[in-house]
């Protein structure tokens, strides 16, 4: 066999290959993410030009989550988070809005004890959705009506709507241990 004839098969293999390889890659990169993410995979890619663009977004996410120093609470703090969300609940029966207010400032306290910054509300949502996808539509919903109770469009039924959604991302928060959900058994 000539080495042109030789050259004629191979370089079209390693191309076939190469294809294979990159084609592989990507299906893997983007279960990774739809793993990770849960519905904020779907969120983002709906919130983008293109699905390419999103998954670059939660690439970036990612690398700068790795970057952040989220801890684990000591026992004695996660405690004293529980007796915290205990008097803002208990306070809620009183003074609804403040109640609400005063669950998204722990829950935000929380958030920068375990390390994750918490300036602009958007990128707070960012970097929670690395590891805290899943309750990120909680997060969303309950700072939508602690908007409206700023405004005093917000009724107590959506106020309590707003108790039980903070709820569920304190919890996730408080008993994480820092552990990211891919480590823990």
């Amino acid at each position: 066999m000539s080495t042109g004839t030789l050259l004629a098969i191979i370089i079209p293999v390693v191309v076939v290959i190469a294809l294979a390889a990159t084609a592989a890659f990507f299906f893997m990169r983007r279960r990774h993410l739809r793993e990770r993410f849960g519905p904020e995979y779907k969120r983002t890619v709906e919130g983008a030009d293109n699905r390419l663009a999103a998954e670059r977004e939660l690439s970036a996410r990612e690398k700068r989550h790795d970057s952040l120093d989220i801890k684990p609470l000591p026992s004695s703090v996660r405690e004293r988070y529980a007796r915290d969300w205990t008097s803002v609940q208990d306070e809620f029966v009183d003074r609804p809005n403040d109640a609400v207010h005063d669950a998204d400032r722990l829950v935000t306290s929380l958030m920068h004890e375990r390390g994750y910054p918490t300036g602009e509300f958007e990128q707070r949502v960012k970097d929670l959705s690395v590891e805290h996808g899943r309750t990120l539509e909680h997060y969303r919903a309950a700072h939508e009506i602690d908007t409206l109770s700023t405004q005093h469009k917000a009724t107590t039924e959506q106020l309590r709507g707003a108790m039980v959604h903070y709820r569920e991302l304190f919890d996730e928060l408080l008993s994480d241990g820092g552990q990211p959900r891919h480590a823990r058994a």
